[in-house]
């Protein structure tokens, strides 16, 4: 099967394509035919930073069919459409590959209506922001329909891969969703995404203009550039808030101590990858869940503009969400 490997820590230049045999699940894992690669930026950070002790195949995120099954999984999957998580977390094989195999529990099945596309775009994205939801001391565990009913929630970035899916999280949780955006076009893409309001902060007072549309303040923050923003999300929560930051734009930043106290804010980091066990279980049930009802949804009908490469140009993949593409990136692995 063709395959992309790397064997040391660097750019792009390390992946290489390559033939290995087809892999053979171990008890408890599942085989799948992968149809599509989805590239994070943790697939590009984790290739140029972590130096492998073994040939590393990239990329968590990815759709395809179980072909076959490992001792203690039931015969019955074979054949099942799946989205998978966390293939190559701390795990040699990602998706960039024909075949990849995968603890059971990480493919999880895909809706007949839902699109491998869709499927390759939702784990780290969806998961994240899945857990930056729920994250509130009085908040839910876990989204369901009615389950945000009341809350206000402010997503910074809303054009982005997490940003488009806490936007369309949040309204099927029943939130009221307002977003910023840095320009027109990423305000298209939120307002396709879902959100009921979208502020552009480069032509707008964005505290002014949010407080306006929640004048309690907002409940939570779905936060991607905490140094840039510390100071508006301190000033347009309701009290007992959390801002949930899940990236970083490069700084530490300093939080408004004073302003925080007043109103008990909880500025909260996450990574999916060292999230505890519940919260990764309550978040692919969710987002199960939100999937069959058709609540998520990809494509730039959806917010989300698809970047497609072969396999054999993953390397350009992986840098064309370093750069910044906006939508998701996407690896046709099928044709290879």
């Amino acid at each position: 099967m063709k395959a992309i490997v790397y064997t040391s820590s660097g750019g792009a230049d390390v992946l290489t394509l390559t033939d290995r045999p087809v892999p053979e699940p171990a008890a408890g894992e599942v085989r799948v035919k992968v149809e599509v690669s989805g590239v994070n930026p943790t697939d590009w950070k984790a290739r140029q930073n972590a130096q492998p002790d073994r040939p590393q195949v990239p990329n968590q995120d990815g759709s395809g069919v179980i072909d076959a099954v490992g001792a203690g999984v039931p015969a019955e999957r074979v054949g099942e459409r799946v989205w998978l998580w966390e293939s190559a977390y701390q795990r040699p094989d990602g998706t960039a590959q024909e075949f990849t195999t995968v603890p059971a529990r990480q493919a999880v099945r895909l809706p007949d209506h839902a699109s491998f596309d869709l499927g390759a775009s939702v784990g780290v994205p969806a998961l994240t922001a899945h857990r930056a939801l729920t994250v509130a001391d009085d908040g839910p565990r876990r989204l369901a329909p009615g389950t945000l009913d009341g809350r206000t929630v402010l997503v910074a970035g809303g054009a982005g891969a997490v940003g488009n899916a806490a936007i369309q999280l949040a309204r099927w949780a029943g939130a009221t969703v307002i977003t910023t955006v840095s320009g027109p076009e990423k305000a298209a893409l939120a307002t396709a995404a879902g959100a009921h309001h979208v502020v552009n902060y480069r032509e707008q007072d964005a505290a002014a203009e949010i407080l306006r549309i929640a004048p309690d303040g907002v409940h939570v923050v779905v936060e991607v550039a905490p140094d840039h923003n510390a100071t508006l999300d301190a000033a347009v929560v309701a009290n007992n808030a959390v801002v949930a930051f899940y990236a970083d734009d490069g700084h530490d930043f300093a939080a408004p101590v004073r302003r925080s106290m007043t109103v008990n804010l909880r500025w909260q980091g996450l990574l999916l990858y060292t999230m505890p066990t519940a919260a990764k279980d309550d978040a692919v049930a969710a987002v199960s869940a939100a999937l069959a009802d058709g609540a998520l949804r990809a494509g730039p009908e959806a917010g989300l503009p698809f970047h497609r490469f072969p396999l054999e140009r993953t390397g350009a993949a992986h840098e064309a969400v370093r750069n910044g593409a906006v939508g998701k990136v996407l690896i046709d692995v099928a044709s290879a």
